[in-house]
């Protein structure tokens, strides 16, 4: 069939012009090259696909019904390679982004709206979830990459981390007081003390670094978002740990206040993150790109 499919272009050519040369014209062929083309389909099939006459070529009646479906099929031919372009120039598809509720609205968003500005007919599709579940996401196939806390440990995922963020502890008005000098740790660990469940990577990050520093970390509260986080900080529930770029709406309001600490925590980052064994679809490259300008996948 392969080798048939120039033959079938060619019959359906001279099948649309009813003649031979006009056909070797549109196909820039010499009129010889055109007639052997269908000389040698018609010896394959073993049938007649024209009548030659004085004033052109017509078809047989079997030829008839093998044009039929040889415009079908070279139509469906035609608006594969079409969909194939669409793919490649972004004018269809669809990117699936696994995210965490905080990243998502205080990094992804603008990222987010860029994309789709950029790239109308890619649908998204955002699956929600922690660090861990976002990993699942990703290995599970349903998700194309993945933007998360890191960091990450995972010999089947390529990591990119893209934005430095620090961990922070913030107070209302009723431990003000402890913002005038830096806080150690042995003062700040008897305070009551507000955290992410034990589920979230940035609170094992801050966990893992208080234990090398001797210190079991038992919070007062344990909350499923960081928004909670800085509404309990604010009604002076106790002093919560943050992400300093989430939380500079309630900083730069006064609203909540920084406790500087004679030991500040280590930066992290978020990256973006993908399987190494799967090639990433182009809408991810160019997401990835977007996100992270000194990727370069192509």
């Amino acid at each position: 069939m392969i080798g048939k499919l120039d033959y079938y272009r060619i019959f359906n050519v001279v099948s649309k012009n009813k003649s031979f040369s006009k056909a070797a014209e549109e196909l820039f062929m010499t009129q010889s090259a055109v007639s052997q083309a269908i000389m040698k389909l018609e010896k394959e099939l073993t049938i007649p696909l024209f009548h030659r006459t004085p004033k052109g070529a017509v078809l047989t009646d079997e030829g008839q019904v093998l044009y039929e479906y040889v415009q079908s099929a070279l139509g469906i031919l035609h608006a594969g390679e079409e969909k194939l372009l669409e793919f490649k120039h972004l004018t269809t598809g669809q990117l699936r982004i696994g995210v965490g509720d905080t990243i998502s609205r205080y990094f992804l968003l603008p990222y987010l709206e860029m994309f789709h500005l950029k790239y109308p007919g890619i649908r998204l599709t955002v699956l929600n979830g922690t660090t861990s579940e976002i990993r699942n996401f990703i290995r599970a196939g349903e998700a194309d990459v993945g933007v998360c806390n890191l960091p990450i440990q995972d010999e089947q995922l390529q990591v990119h981390p893209c934005k430095q963020i620090h961990d922070i502890f913030v107070c209302g008005e009723k431990y003000k007081n402890l913002t005038k000098k830096p806080v150690p740790l042995s003062l700040l660990m008897k305070m009551p003390l507000i955290f992410l469940g034990n589920k979230a990577n940035s609170r094992n990050y801050v966990e893992e670094y208080l234990k090398e520093q001797g210190y079991q970390l038992t919070p007062e509260f344990e909350l499923g978002s960081h928004d909670l986080l800085l509404q309990f900080a604010q009604i002076n529930l106790g002093i919560a740990c943050v992400t300093k770029e989430f939380a500079m709406e309630y900083l730069e309001k006064g609203l909540l206040y920084e406790l500087p600490l004679q030991q500040p925590l280590p930066e992290r980052s978020i990256g973006i993150c993908h399987l190494k064994s799967v090639p990433l679809s182009r809408a991810a490259k160019k997401f990835s790109e977007l996100i992270h300008p000194t990727i370069a996948y192509e």
